[in-house]
């Protein structure tokens, strides 16, 4: 296993991988599609390409501590970006492609932003929407050669700076050694804005040991070698991957895959063979919906099989666990194997010795079929706070429906109130220009995670619920749900409206809708009815409900757009309990009270 724990900033880490362990290493260091096919760059294309941009951006006017915006999807220009910001000493902000212009706009002034680095023509152009708006942002670069104008005093392509940084280089030769020098493990290192309470979003700053921390505890704990293939499609602008499937598949001098986006994972598995993969529950969600469909389309004696292999699985993994394992069903297991388990894999690639799962809650019941087909899947927890992992499970000690045990270096303890309280070298310095909000979850030297929480007996840490509204779906995304609710609420024909999404796929919501609003469009398009009740089951109210919210919906990101709604035929109401004498709703109980709709909109997917 390579050791980079002598590296101290993430400059450096780059330097001994491309000046020394690169130079010897035979494996490639990224891989990408380029005309149907995976091609490889190595350890000293990289250094080529990282290199050459640095000097560019220099060439600029890009100096220690200014901050670098990055939009864009993964591909190997969005790590040679944040690789040549960091080693001149600046700060980058991974911002996600799939946020509105309006977002991007909050950003880009708040972290101060002086340039903005972004993948194609449509990134390009919500920059061109705002940028007269963005006070600090002086220059704009296009990786896709195409895609930029040809205003050369702010608008590059990505190929222009590098050609740039050709000639600054030929003129200061030791120009990134030396300014790989001048930074320091407790410089700021990005600012990655997660959303607040409120939905406006809160720049996370955490520094080089910060991240660096959290990376050399993953390696401590997870084996992970240089002959390890890691298969990358979470975003890189979100904390897990970058630090899990990008920094430390980096110190551990394995060789990363940017597959061509989530709907080719699939086919990306079957080319490339992964033996590690990174991922947020839905992937689990996805490939588990897909078998049983595939399932349930065979014949009777088919799905016979297959249901007794995954209880022999279970059954077998459980004995295990236990340390004692009936020879009868060794070779159960075995036939299962066969007929069943080792045909599932192949689907996987063939490689795979087990998946990372961060970002959101994993069921117990995914956890415990995929390891009964062979596919272990490893949980930790933690926030971009926190770099992110406070804890985790290990490949040779796990336990699903919990998050593992404490990450070393990291201290956990639950507060009275059954908060998790963590501290560590992996916990954020505070949020950019947010004194309010960092000193409400740095209180006391802890930082306060917002779940509760509890250890069991064997020192596994459970997360049992959220102590603010604040949820997360199962993609990983935070959703504040009030802001996305009080949008709708602008609606005439919305009275109530309850986000649903904390740990699924997609949000969905419960609406009451304005009885008054509904019996004139009804009165005036002739729609039937004997009590306005009805209204809400006629095919003809739902899809004006669904029209009008498309519209408002247009002013939010895909992930906080609403996929499936259900109409209630009476309001929420005091005396029923729904809502508060501050007339607010009571958000756990209209959930429970609705399970049952709520279970159909997911059901029905």
């Amino acid at each position: 296993m390579l050791n980079t724990n002598s590296c101290k900033t993430i400059p450096e880490l780059y330097e001994f991988l491309t000046e020394d362990y690169g130079k010897t290493a035979k494996n490639f260091l990224l891989k990408r599609k380029v005309n149907g096919e995976f091609k490889g760059i190595t350890f000293q294309e990289f250094k080529e390409e990282t290199d050459n941009f640095a000097c560019g951006l220099a060439s600029i006017g890009i100096k220690k501590e200014d901050k670098i915006a990055i939009i864009a999807e993964n591909r190997p220009e969005w790590v040679f970006s944040d690789m040549a910001a960091l080693a001149l000493g600046a700060v980058d902000v991974p911002i996600y492609p799939s946020l509105t212009s309006d977002s991007v706009e909050f950003i880009l002034n708040n972290s101060e932003s002086k340039a903005v680095i972004v993948s194609n023509k449509f990134q390009f152009n919500k920059i061109l929407k705002i940028k007269d708006k963005c006070r600090h942002l002086k220059f704009v670069i296009v990786m896709n050669e195409n895609d930029v104008q040809s205003d050369l005093k702010t608008f590059y392509s990505f190929k222009k700076v590098q050609e740039l940084g050709v000639i600054f280089k030929a003129n200061h030769p030791t120009f990134i050694k030396d300014n790989i020098r001048q930074v320091k493990e407790n410089d700021l290192c990005t600012i990655i804005y997660t959303s607040g309470t409120t939905g406006e979003p809160k720049g996370v700053m955490l520094t080089h040991k910060n991240i660096l921390s959290n990376v050399h505890a993953a390696l401590e704990i997870f084996p992970i070698y240089e002959t390890d293939i890691f298969l990358s499609f979470l975003p890189l602008c979100h904390i897990f991957e970058r630090m899990a499937g990008y920094y430390t598949a980096f110190s551990s001098g394995g060789t990363i895959c940017y597959a061509e986006g989530i709907e080719s994972v699939a086919q990306n598995m079957l080319e490339v063979h992964p033996t590690i993969i990174t991922t947020v529950p839905r992937l689990f969600e996805r490939i588990y919906s897909k078998i049983l469909k595939t399932v349930e389309s065979q014949p009777a004696s088919k799905q016979k099989i297959f249901f007794w292999a995954i209880e022999t699985g279970k059954e077998f993994h459980h004995s295990k666990r236990m340390g004692n394992i009936p020879f009868s069903l060794s070779v159960k297991n075995k036939i299962a194997d066969k007929l069943v388990f080792s045909k599932l894999r192949e689907r996987t690639g063939g490689s795979l010795r087990f998946f990372i799962s961060g970002g959101a809650p994993l069921s117990r019941e995914l956890g415990e079929f995929f390891e009964a087909i062979g596919l272990t899947i490893i949980e930790g927890y933690g926030l971009t706070e926190s770099s992110p992992v406070i804890a985790a499970n290990k490949p040779d000690d796990y336990k699903f429906g919990t998050v593992g045990k404490t990450m070393p270096g990291v201290e956990i303890k639950i507060a009275p109130d059954g908060e998790i309280l963590a501290r560590g070298p992996n916990i954020m310095q505070g949020y950019f220009k947010n004194r309010k909000e960092t000193e409400e979850t740095l209180k006391d030297g802890w930082l306060h995670t917002g779940d509760i929480g509890v250890f069991d007996a064997d020192g596994f840490l459970m997360i049992t619920d959220r102590k603010k509204h604040l949820f997360k779906t199962s993609t990983g995304k935070y959703i504040a749900p009030t802001p996305i609710e009080n949008l709708f609420l602008t609606s005439k024909y919305i009275d109530q409206f309850v986000l649903v999404g904390d740990r699924r796929m997609f949000l969905s919501a419960l609406i009451v809708p304005d009885f008054e609003a509904l019996q004139e469009y009804a009165d005036t398009n002739k729609i039937p009815y004997t009590k306005l009740e009805e209204l809400v089951k006629t095919k003809e109210i739902y899809e004006l409900i669904e029209k009008d919210m498309a519209q408002v919906q247009k002013k939010l990101a895909n992930y906080e757009r609403v996929r499936k709604f259900t109409l209630l035929d009476k309001p929420f109401s005091l005396e029923s309990g729904e809502i508060t004498p501050s007339m607010k709703v009571r958000r756990k109980f209209v959930e429970e009270r609705y399970g049952h709709l709520i279970e159909e909109m997911y059901e029905n997917r």
